[in-house]
């Protein structure tokens, strides 16, 4: 009855939106099951495959709050309650917490208005996820929480926290205009470069039979390799590691100092330790992001025919 009378204070009736991936449905499940004897509105989109459900539930609450009367908050589990927080935070307007004790919902909702509460499925029991939930529904926003000692906060602090939501509402909107100095908003890094990438011609690496580069800045070196179907790196090494984003394309590189193999496709990231071995094969035309920590070297440690002949004796196995 005390957890009805508390949630009855809220002057906005709270539907939640919950879902979770298979490690975290028997204790969303539990949730669910608690919340509906609150006589709490609930929708259960289920379970669904690993993070994807993270950005559905993220996804229902971004666009769900339109009615004054209500107010859409979310439930998501997986097995750690990281995975779906950090997909669902990917919309706007989602304050998505993971929280592992009580205290953690209180000061989630207390300080930061956390409106989606992802929990652990493998490392939460049912009885404390339900003090968890409890607190979660319960506690308003800045509210005196174990952050602020359980005492009301301090002016400044709630001062801040006055603006906050609107501000942290802003974040990651595109803007066009100027700043105080009058000196216009720094663009999009990755847009800057996708445009650069265009702009600027592309100089043959004479060393590797149908790669280009461009040099996007020195020492620390940045710059966007492309490399035609069918290319072919032989094994080498470079004097500092670096990182790699691909941009278009398909590769596969084989790490032969540490025995492994990467598959890469658009979006994939792999980092390659100084002085480690490595091999390249191209499946279609591939551009990539590289960053070394240093200037940029190449040293081969064998030559094309041996390199064909690596791969041609994997592909008999």
């Amino acid at each position: 009855m005390a957890q009805q009378e508390a949630i009855a204070t809220n002057p906005r009736r709270i539907k939640i939106i919950a879902g979770a991936d298979a490690f975290g449905c028997n204790l969303k499940d539990s949730l669910v099951t608690h919340l509906r004897s609150l006589n709490i509105e609930v929708e259960d989109l289920g379970t669904d495959k690993y993070y994807s459900v993270g950005e559905e539930i993220g996804r229902h609450v971004s666009l769900g709050n339109t009615d004054d009367s209500v107010e859409i908050r979310g439930l998501v589990a997986c097995g750690t309650g990281v995975g779906v927080g950090i997909f669902a935070n990917k919309l706007p307007g989602v304050y998505a917490a993971t929280c592992l004790t009580p205290a953690d919902a209180l000061n989630a909702r207390s300080i930061n208005n956390c409106n989606v509460l992802a929990v652990s499925g493998m490392s939460t029991a049912p009885e404390v996820a339900l003090d968890i939930l409890n607190t979660f529904l319960n506690t308003p926003f800045k509210a005196p929480c174990p952050a602020s000692g359980s005492n009301p906060w301090p002016e400044d602090i709630q001062s801040f926290l006055d603006t906050s939501v609107q501000e942290m509402a802003e974040i990651g909107k595109t803007k066009t205009g100027s700043n105080t100095d009058g000196i216009a908003d720094p663009p999009c890094f990755i847009c800057s470069l996708a445009k650069s990438r265009n702009q600027k011609e592309f100089t043959p690496v004479e060393i590797m039979p149908g790669a280009s580069m461009k040099i996007l800045r020195e020492t620390p070196t940045s710059a966007v390799v492309r490399f035609k179907a069918g290319s072919l790196e032989p094994a080498h090494h470079h004097t500092f590691g670096h990182d790699l984003v691909v941009i278009s394309g398909s590769k596969c590189v084989w790490n032969l100092t540490k025995g492994e193999k990467y598959e890469l496709g658009v979006g994939d990231y792999l980092f390659t330790p100084a002085g480690d071995v490595h091999r390249v094969k191209y499946f279609e035309d591939t551009e990539f992001f590289i960053k070394w920590d240093g200037h940029w070297d190449l040293f081969l440690d064998e030559d094309l025919d041996a390199a064909n002949a690596a791969i041609e004796k994997e592909k008999q196995k």
